[in-house]
């Protein structure tokens, strides 16, 4: 079983940044696939990035360019920068984990075993 707690999150004007973190309990880390997903307000969960086990990346168009995904293993966490933020940004950010023998960027929700608590930000005009 693994466990994912997310710290950060909270309220910032437009333009400005936050980073999340995801850290995650147990001693493979290494070997999890980690994905960012968000949920605004009366929308559906949707992905925001993922990063494989490899380091490979994915970002969805609507925050590519702005929002940088990374992982550090030696910590146990994965990161989420996200930078140039927009009011429609506003949402439950939740991380997820699932082990993975691919090098692929798992991308959506089913391909994901376990989940943060989420983490509220909001982006104020």
């Amino acid at each position: 079983q693994v466990q994912l707690v997310e710290p950060g999150g909270g309220l910032v004007q437009a333009g400005g940044s936050l980073r999340l973190s995801c850290a995650a309990s147990g001693r493979t880390f290494s070997s999890y696939a980690m994905g960012w997903f968000r949920r605004a307000p009366g929308k559906e969960r949707e992905v925001v990035a993922g990063i494989s086990r490899s380091g490979g990346t994915y970002y969805a168009d609507s925050v590519e360019g702005r929002f940088t995904v990374s992982r550090d293993n030696a910590k146990n966490t994965a990161y989420l920068q996200m930078n140039s933020l927009k009011p429609e940004d506003t949402a439950v950010y939740y991380c997820a984990a699932v082990e993975s023998r691919s090098t692929r960027v798992v991308v959506t929700t089913a391909g994901y075993d376990y989940w943060g608590q989420g983490t509220q930000v909001t982006v104020s005009s």
